[in-house]
């Protein structure tokens, strides 16, 4: 059973920038966004994701419909420029343990976000 069904959320950093899954870094949505236009991103996301599915057969749809997922991920901040403004790297994708939040990590114990059943995130 997932996480999300469960009510269980992956750790996020301190800083509130990335959770982890698997050992792995992935960036958080821009928490300034509007409840409103965050609520329409996720929307047209999910929609994307979908519409994904339906166009594995043919290349050009489902290249459009990539660009769909990827323009909403922009726009709620998990790809592209990051969302904060104090110059800090970005380690989106990497694994923790090259990071700077290591020892946070390791301090969580070894099962931390490691759903041995779990999917990653789509990205």
């Amino acid at each position: 059973m997932s996480r999300a069904r469960t009510g269980t959320p992956y750790p996020r950093t301190p800083d509130g920038r990335y959770f982890v899954v698997r050992g792995r870094l992935w960036r958080l949505s821009n928490p300034e966004l509007e409840p409103q236009e965050r609520e329409r991103l996720v929307h047209e996301l999910m929609t994307a994701r979908r519409a994904v599915r339906s166009v594995r057969d043919d290349p050009e749809a489902l290249a459009r419909v990539r660009a769909r997922v990827d323009d909403a991920k922009r726009a709620l901040g998990e790809r592209g420029p990051v969302w904060w403004s104090d110059g800090a790297p970005d380690y989106n994708r990497q694994l923790v343990r090259d990071t700077p939040y290591a020892e946070w990590y390791s301090a969580l114990g070894t099962d931390a976000g490691l759903g041995a059943s779990e999917e990653p995130p789509r990205r």
